[in-house]
């Protein structure tokens, strides 16, 4: 009995996904940028804004080493946009734990202040 090809719709090809892809990154790595450079306005919000400055000047240089694989089918290219996109995400999953640490001794010490200064609710 011989098998029938099914019809299955027309996936995205590599190079199409990967145009998508860098397009999507590139646009990452710019609004990572300038909301980087904004919070860096203020003095506490360099903290996080340098970080974010650092994760779009890495998701751009990711998006381009993707770009130039697809290119060139450069194994190195590719090795190098991995590696540019994973220290992207290690500094986002760093700011992620300093905010949420921020967060939980911000709740601490509203519910501190509260306790100890009960006249404020008479």
């Amino acid at each position: 009995m011989e098998s029938s090809p099914t019809a299955t719709p027309a996936a995205p090809s590599l190079q199409d996904a990967a145009s998508k892809m860098v397009k999507d990154m590139h646009f990452v790595g710019i609004f990572a940028i300038i909301y980087g450079i904004i919070a860096c306005l203020t003095i506490v919000g360099m903290i996080f804004g340098i970080p974010y400055i650092f994760v779009g000047i890495r998701l751009r240089e990711a998006a381009d080493g993707f770009s130039k694989y697809v290119e060139g089918k450069n194994e190195e290219n590719l090795i190098t946009a991995f590696n540019r996109q994973g220290r992207s995400f290690f500094i986002i999953k760093v700011l992620i734990i300093v905010g949420l640490v921020l967060l939980a001794l911000y709740i601490i010490g509203l519910i501190l202040f509260f306790v100890f200064n009960p006249e404020i609710f008479y």
